[in-house]
């Protein structure tokens, strides 16, 4: 379909969820922008993720639904805001009925199974081919638009920036070198246990003679409390804050350590070195994506990138989580970030 990019002057982005999956999404922002001269941008994301693009300075607006929202009520909304083109980054079935019943022109979406239906401009039906964030570009191609850019984006509001500011002065010295390391995950095999994170932060502190912030949220409490207790004065815990307090702690620290999760791809986003802790799931689709991160996985178990959300057996790919490569890997990420010429 031939589309006269003058003419486009609103877009939505659907993306409705995980907080990582949305911030990957954001790849497309430079390059629809240089595409489509003075074009707004918007995104639909459920509400509880919203702050994955609020303070988005290429994106207009952020428009909220609920999981349970009916498709019905939720496209009727869409279409008061009369949209020139819409993109489905998430294109499942309720994303692609949604889209459906805009009845705007240009609907773009992948050609899965059971959705082309919904979409007049398709891209491809495949899947686990790119890297997660890459793969939102294949619609983009469908589009004809140049890929000028594999940036990604995540924005700290004003006050999220003074909350993180008081709290490192207040609590460290200027010269501390900054460990943040972060035991969320939102599967129970994602998560590294806290006997191996404990070894994890006494090689970091006996190789860099750092500090070790131990950022955490809601589940990880138990992780958290285990590892300042052992690690004692060399440590220090989080004030509970929300996400964007988060991430603004986030981009304070010399570098991140951290399980596949959300704030992961959060800290590759802020341009913070990044090592990211794998397992059941897969780093080439899933790594922080970014040139200064770099993920750790024990490779050699038959089991590994297994998918499943809790281990059948004794959780080896953590267990046995290799810490040398840690310590080797960020090290190296870390001399490309702060000591490049």
């Amino acid at each position: 379909m031939k589309i006269n990019s003058d003419k486009i002057s609103k877009i939505l982005i659907i993306k409705p969820r995980g907080i990582g999956d949305i911030v990957l999404s954001t790849i497309v922002l430079d390059n629809l922008h240089y595409h489509y001269k003075n074009v707004k941008i918007d995104y639909l994301t459920e509400y509880f993720a919203k702050h994955s693009v609020s303070n988005n300075p290429l994106v207009n607006k952020v428009l909220t639904m609920y999981k349970k929202d009916n498709v019905i009520k939720i496209a009727l909304k869409l279409r008061k805001e009369k949209y020139d083109m819409i993109i489905d980054l998430w294109s499942n079935p309720k994303t692609a009925q949604i889209t459906f019943l805009t009845r705007v022109k240009y609907r773009v979406g992948f050609a899965y199974r059971g959705r082309k239906y919904a979409y007049n401009i398709l891209g491809t039906s495949e899947r686990g081919t790119h890297h997660s964030a890459e793969h939102n570009l294949e619609l983009l191609k469908a589009l004809n638009v140049e890929i000028i850019s594999k940036r990604i984006h995540y924005y700290i509001g004003s006050q999220e920036k003074i909350f993180a500011d008081e709290f490192f002065k207040t609590t460290f010295n200027k010269d501390d070198i900054v460990f943040g390391i972060i035991p969320s995950g939102s599967w129970d095999s994602k998560r590294c246990t806290k006997q191996k994170w404990l070894e994890i932060c006494n090689s970091l502190i006996e190789e860099f003679d750092s500090k070790i912030l131990i950022l955490w949220g809601p589940g990880d409490e138990d992780d958290a409390e285990y590892l300042r207790t052992n690690l004692k004065e060399r440590s220090i815990l989080a004030p509970k804050s929300s996400i964007l307090q988060l991430a603004a702690l986030i981009s304070k620290c010399y570098a991140i350590i951290s399980n596949d999760s959300g704030p992961m791809h959060i800290s590759a986003a802020l341009g913070v070195p990044t090592i990211g802790l794998f397992g059941p799931t897969n780093p080439r689709g899933h790594r922080p994506y970014s040139e200064t991160s770099d993920f750790v996985i024990k490779d050699d178990l038959w089991c590994i990138c297994c998918d499943k959300l809790i281990c059948p057996y004794k959780h080896e790919c953590m267990t046995e989580l290799p810490v040398e490569q840690v310590r080797t890997k960020l090290k190296k990420i870390i001399e490309l970030k702060y000591n490049r010429k």
